[in-house]
């Protein structure tokens, strides 16, 4: 029988063997409970913020836990927010309640909401580079705070800010809270009645893709949960989508869209350039391979693996999370997409053989860090495919690997 070899035993083997490394990064650890939270004022500062923002809002007010009823509890989670530089741009505390003790048809019913797929977005910044135009971002603040719950919830007092005199009283929500089971829809539904009651049209095959014509100008605003992108032919429609978008939520204007879901944005006057070097540079430094040397290709010519490979038996929850982090990454490196959708195929029981070939990934990666997708003015723009296919090439099951690429116009 393997044995399964813990990140205690793989770190000390890195003094010792080539094949394998761990990761462990703690620069400006975030907290993991409120009691070390409240040590540091950066972060007590982050949850005094948040509980003013829920209560600006009217989002709950004090009363008595009807019969019947169950108070959900809630917690604190931390996260350092970054820029596009990596550098940190502010601590962020977020009061969540714990939705995994709401039940079904009781505490909730409906939960699914749509979020952008990533090929729309490609898509938006193919339309702007195509016809020059800008795309700017902009952010709703707590969003989830403003949906409307239709459904009688209630919550735990907060440790540490209790009303005095009342601590026996609970928080009955009025808006949805983050971590409730519905929240996502609930805000979904509100913002996508407000466009659609303020002269957009939803795509009919994108449910956060919304456009608005007005005078032969066009505005197209894409929904990434609480992260909105615009772009269009008049900047006056830009300003007029601002002051109406402020006045119903609170929002951030970020402006030039810079950097969105991980991904770096560079806009020149006839060219948009995307890339996701930062999130590449963070998976290096998380695991430890910013020092090694490059290489020219992701997976060796003609490689072949299975399920029983030699070598020792590694922590599949750490190979996860290798693999995981590279996933994401490809949004935007699709060079990598058929080695990372090969070692993918071994998450349950990963081996040093697996492990060897997920690094040769990062060591590719290390050498073509500023890779990316580069749109410019053309004018082509027919949409052509690709696709082709092996026969019985996974070793374990005879199964084929498909792939395929669409093209709009020239990269």
């Amino acid at each position: 029988m393997q044995r399964t070899r813990s990140l205690r035993d793989l770190y000390e083997a890195t003094e010792r063997q080539d094949n394998i490394t761990l990761f462990f990064q703690f620069a400006d650890c975030e907290p993991v409970s409120f009691q070390e939270a409240v040590q540091e004022k950066k972060w007590r500062d982050a949850m005094d913020k948040e509980i003013k923002a829920i209560e600006k809002n009217d989002s709950w007010e004090l009363t008595s836990l009807p019969k019947g009823h169950k108070a959900i509890g809630v917690k604190w989670v931390y996260k350092t927010k970054q820029n596009a530089k990596g550098e940190i741009e502010r601590h962020k505390a977020r009061l969540v309640a714990k939705g995994y003790s709401q039940k079904a048809g009781i505490d909730y019913d409906e939960v699914f909401a749509p979020v952008a797929r990533l090929e729309t977005i490609r898509l938006i910044i193919y339309l702007a580079a195509q016809n020059k135009w800008k795309i700017q971002q902009m952010d709703v603040k707590s969003a989830f705070l403003n949906g409307l719950l239709e459904e009688e919830v209630y919550i735990q007092q907060l440790s540490s800010y209790e009303v005095k005199g009342h601590e026996d009283k609970v928080l009955k929500l009025k808006n949805a809270l983050y971590g409730l089971k519905q929240a996502p829809r609930v805000w979904n539904s509100r913002i996508n009645k407000y466009f659609q009651e303020n002269g957009f049209n939803k795509c009919p095959y994108e449910n956060t893709l919304y456009i608005k014509i007005k005078y032969g100008d066009i505005l197209i605003v894409c929904l990434y949960v609480d992260d909105l992108i615009f772009t269009g032919s008049n900047p006056s429609m830009f300003n007029e989508f601002k002051d109406v978008m402020m006045k119903e939520f609170e929002m951030t204007d970020i402006g030039l869209m810079l950097y969105y879901l991980g991904i770096e944005v560079k806009q020149q006057k006839d060219e948009i350039f995307i890339s996701q070097e930062s999130y590449a540079k963070e998976i290096l430094k998380k695991f430890k391979m910013e020092n090694y040397k490059p290489i020219s290709t992701p997976t060796e010519y003609g490689i072949k693996m299975s399920k029983h490979e030699e070598g020792e038996s590694i922590d599949p929850t750490f190979f996860k999370s290798l693999v995981g982090s590279l996933r994401y990454l490809t949004c935007m490196r699709h060079d990598i997409l058929h080695a990372v959708g090969l070692v993918s195929r071994y998450m349950e029981s990963p081996t040093t053989t697996h492990f060897k070939a997920a690094k040769r990934i990062l060591r590719y990666l290390k050498g073509t860090i500023d890779f990316g997708l580069f749109y410019s003015v053309s004018n082509d723009y027919k949409l052509v495919g690709y696709s082709d296919s092996d026969w019985g090439g996974d070793i374990d099951n005879r199964r084929s690997t498909t792939g395929f690429v669409f093209f709009m116009g020239q990269i």
